[in-house]
């Protein structure tokens, strides 16, 4: 991977579709061992669907030259991300945030954050939402530095573990911060 490209963010093609699926597993991979092999094949399978995007209002892509090396999908809803409206959530909810194994430490989450942000400020919503298990360690640890916080009550269970819920308060500042060294 060359260091000599900006890491640029960008909304995905459909012609983006296969190389987002094989970025996906690869970024998702590390959890295989923690999940049943059923888990595991059902979260794959999940992966694989959702790159179609045919129920996100955003799919962003982060680009290091023209190899992929980061994404993430923003639904409108508990009801679009997950099929569950009992969660009440009808603002954007942040799904399948993944950075390639090789090009972690660079801050391209951080930006595809701040880009969902910006995204969901334009569309008027006043939280951004995500969910995510304890497996995802690394991951919780930076939506916490960023300023997410538990929101307990819109939490579920998969049928394995409880998938936590956390929300941003959005406001101009989120995005500001996040653009100026919140890596």
């Amino acid at each position: 991977m060359s260091e000599s490209y900006p890491i640029t963010i960008r909304d995905a093609h459909a012609g983006d579709r296969e190389l987002l699926e094989k970025h996906l597993i690869e970024a998702y991979q590390q959890y295989e061992q923690k999940l049943s092999t059923k888990r595991w094949e059902m979260y794959k399978e999940e992966m694989k669907k959702s790159v179609a995007g045919d129920r996100t209002f955003a799919f962003l892509v982060a680009g290091l030259g023209d190899e992929i090396v980061g994404s993430v999908q923003l639904f409108a809803s508990s009801e679009a991300a997950y099929g569950k409206p009992e969660l009440a959530i009808d603002s954007p909810i942040i799904r399948f945030l993944a950075v390639s194994p090789r090009a972690r430490g660079k801050g391209i989450a951080v930006q595809l954050i701040r880009e969902s942000i910006q995204r969901s400020l334009a569309v008027g919503a006043s939280t951004l939402h995500l969910h995510t298990t304890d497996m995802m360690e690394t991951a919780v640890k930076l939506y916490e530095r960023l300023g997410f916080e538990r929101a307990v009550d819109k939490d579920f269970f998969n049928g394995e573990a409880t998938v936590k819920s956390y929300r941003l308060r959005l406001t101009k500042e989120n995005g500001l911060f996040l653009s100026i060294g919140a890596q």
